[in-house]
């Protein structure tokens, strides 16, 4: 999994609440257990016609948000079916974080497993961040999580909180699988001695 420390991108403003994982990715293209290739269809009913064609008003449609990393959404996001489909789209199209006022608990944890940064924030400062992000292409927020701040184009900075545990692991680029070969060498070893002690086994 690739290390966040520091971005530095384009955010589109989605101010929707409520955006369920099924308006993330429609349960129709759930077919698949690959990581790539669900960029395309991220918010597919939103982003394009019943003919497949795209939606200009759709935000991340619009020329100045087609190279986004950060999504600004409203309240509850994530909410809906656990699946780990949505965070799974959201990266393969190039998000990196996401900041709103509340997510649904699931697909919070699931964001972590997938090199995401979900950021909860006072109403107040996303609000401020949502403003900022309907500048367009010249406007580009900074997230910093070593530090645990998101800055505006502006330089206006708020705080957010973070587990200690989950920080660790996306600032060192480790999902469940890197956690596990961090313990390879110990698990070698209670291997090898119950190989010993067993022989039998």
């Amino acid at each position: 999994m690739e290390k966040f420390e520091k971005l530095t991108g384009i955010a589109a403003p989605m101010p929707l609440v409520n955006i369920d994982t099924d308006m993330i990715i429609p349960k129709v293209f759930l077919k698949t257990i690959k990581r790539s290739g669900l960029g395309v269809n991220l918010f597919d009913e939103m982003r394009y016609d019943r003919k497949g064609n795209e939606i200009p008003d759709f935000v991340l449609n619009q020329p100045q948000y087609r190279e986004t990393e950060i999504l600004v959404a409203g309240d509850n996001f994530g909410c809906g079916s656990s699946r780990e489909h949505a965070p799974w789209a959201l990266k393969d199209f190039g998000i990196k974080s996401v900041i709103s006022t509340s997510f649904a608990d699931i697909f919070y944890n699931n964001c972590f497993k997938n090199g995401i940064l979900p950021i909860v924030l006072p109403q107040e400062a996303v609000d401020v961040l949502m403003k900022d992000a309907e500048k367009g292409s010249n406007a580009r927020m900074i997230v910093d999580l070593e530090n645990q701040t998101v800055s505006s184009s502006e330089g206006e900075t708020f705080p957010f909180e973070v587990d200690p545990f989950k920080k660790h692991c996306l600032m060192n680029g480790l999902d469940d699988i890197g956690l596990s070969l961090e313990k390879v060498a110990a698990i070698d070893s209670f291997e090898e001695q119950a190989a010993q002690a067993r022989p039998w086994v």
